[in-house]
C-alpha cells in the first residue's frame, strides 16, 4: 500500500475539504502526510476565497496520531532526541496554525481519533463525530508523552477532563466524549454525520466572510492555548521518552500486541 496522496484536498467554492488519506493506517501521520497538510494550512493562511475548512479521515477513520512505525526507526539516541524534537515542534506549530486559520475548521470524525488525532480535533473551531467515534490519548501507555496535544485539550475540555483522559489513556465514546466538550454534536451514522457537516457549512456561509475572518483573529487575541516556553518543553519532553528505552518498549509491545514490560512485574 502506498502513500502517493496522503492528503486528499478538494474545492467546492469557498469550502475546502482536506481528507486525511492513510486507511491502511488509519490516517496515522507519516511525515508525507504531515508535509501535505502544512503546506495546505500555508496555502489558506492567505486564501482570502476560502471560507470553512472541513477535515476528515479516509476509509471510516479520523486519524490514529503518529506513525509509530516512524517514532521507533533504527537510529542512535541522538540522532533520535534531535528528530523527534524537531518533529514534535512542528507538531505543537501546526495545531496552532490550524487554531489560527482565517477559514472556520470543521472537524468530521468517525472511527478512531487518537493521540495526535485529537489535537485536530480540539484545535479545530467544531467537532462533529458519528456515534462511532472513539477518541484516545494512550501515549504514555507507549512510553510516549502528549506534549503538544495537551494544552489544546485543556482548552476544549477543562483541565480535570483532560487530565483524566491524559492519564488513564482508556477509549472515550463519542457520547461521553460530548459530555466532557471534546465534540460538539454526535451522529448516529457517517450518513448524518455528512448531513450535519453540510448544514453547519451552511450556517457558516451565511456570516459575512470578513466578519468571519474577524471573529477567527478576536478568538485568536484572546490568547495562545501554552507558553511559548511550554511548547519547546513539550518539544524535549516528547523527545526525551522517544528516546528511553520505555519507548522503544512500549512501541514494540504494540506494534506485538503484547502487555509492556511494565504490567508483567
Amino acid at each position: 500500500m502506498t502513500d502517493e496522496t496522503p492528503v486528499l484536498v478538494t474545492r467546492d467554492g469557498p469550502v475546502v475539504r482536506a481528507v486525511l488519506n492513510r486507511p491502511h493506517r488509519r490516517n496515522a501521520m507519516s511525515q508525507a502526510l504531515v508535509e501535505a497538510l502544512d503546506l495546505l494550512l500555508a496555502e489558506l493562511k492567505t486564501d482570502t476565497t476560502a471560507r470553512v475548512l472541513v477535515l476528515s479521515g479516509a476509509g471510516g477513520h479520523f486519524c490514529a496520531g503518529l506513525d509509530l512505525t516512524e517514532v521507533g526507526a533504527v537510529e542512535t539516541r541522538e540522532q533520535k532526541l534531535e528528530r523527534q524534537h524537531l518533529r514534535n515542534q512542528r507538531t505543537g506549530a501546526r495545531f496552532n496554525a490550524i487554531a489560527e486559520l482565517p477559514q472556520v475548521v470543521i472537524a468530521a470524525v468517525e472511527g478512531a481519533a487518537y493521540a495526535g488525532g485529537l489535537g485536530f480535533v480540539a484545535s479545530a473551531d467544531i467537532c462533529l463525530a458519528s456515534a462511532d467515534a472513539r477518541f484516545s490519548a494512550p501515549e504514555v501507555r507507549r512510553g510516549l508523552v502528549p506534549a503538544q496535544i495537551l494544552p489544546w485539550l485543556v482548552r476544549r475540555m477543562g483541565r480535570s477532563e483532560a487530565a483524566r483522559l491524559c492519564l488513564q489513556g482508556h477509549v472515550m465514546d463519542a457520547e461521553e466524549a460530548a459530555r466532557t466538550g471534546l465534540v460538539h454534536q454526535v451522529l448516529p451514522d457517517a450518513a448524518a454525520l455528512e448531513r450535519a457537516v453540510a448544514a453547519t457549512v451552511g450556517d457558516i456561509l451565511q456570516g459575512a466572510p470578513g466578519a468571519l475572518a474577524e471573529t477567527k483573529a478576536l478568538l485568536a487575541a484572546l490568547g495562545p492555548v501554552a507558553t511559548p516556553a511550554y511548547a519547546e518543553a513539550g518539544a524535549r519532553s516528547f523527545a526525551r521518552r522517544a528516546a528511553d528505552p520505555e519507548a522503544e518498549e512500549g512501541i514494540a509491545s504494540f506494534k506485538a500486541r503484547r502487555k509492556p514490560s511494565w504490567m508483567l512485574s
